[in-house]
């Protein structure tokens, strides 16, 4: 198993979002799914996890509900809104832009020092 990175500011409210893209998602649902789809690399602990969703709640982006987890206990169940769905594209958009950029320097050819003036 891959060993856990840090999570960079400002990229857990693009996973939540995602997240609850195909639909609603208890908290312990949301981090299992990002632990899965990063086969581990990252975990998200609950001390983050939950200020996020209140945080992303209290923008209007998330809605939540109280109802029954599949293991038949009472959990707080997390969905998109409108806004929450519009700002996701807008993530998703500022995120590829970012990354595309970075995947340039990594894979960037080390450049060649300008001879110095004497």
């Amino acid at each position: 198993m891959p060993s856990r990175v840090d999570v960079p500011k400002g990229t857990l409210d693009l996973m939540i979002l995602k997240a609850l893209a195909p639909g609603e998602k208890h908290g312990y649902g949301l981090a299992t799914w990002i632990r899965t789809i990063t086969d581990g690399t990252l975990d998200i602990d609950d001390g983050a996890l939950y200020p996020a969703l209140h945080r992303l709640e209290w923008r209007g982006y998330v809605a939540s509900e109280w109802g029954v987890s599949d293991n038949n206990r009472r959990a707080k169940f997390y969905a998109l809104t409108a806004d929450g769905r519009r700002r996701l594209r807008q993530e998703v958009s500022a995120w590829t832009r970012f990354s595309d950029a970075m995947w340039k320097i990594v894979n960037a050819e080390p450049a060649v020092p300008a001879p110095r003036a004497r």
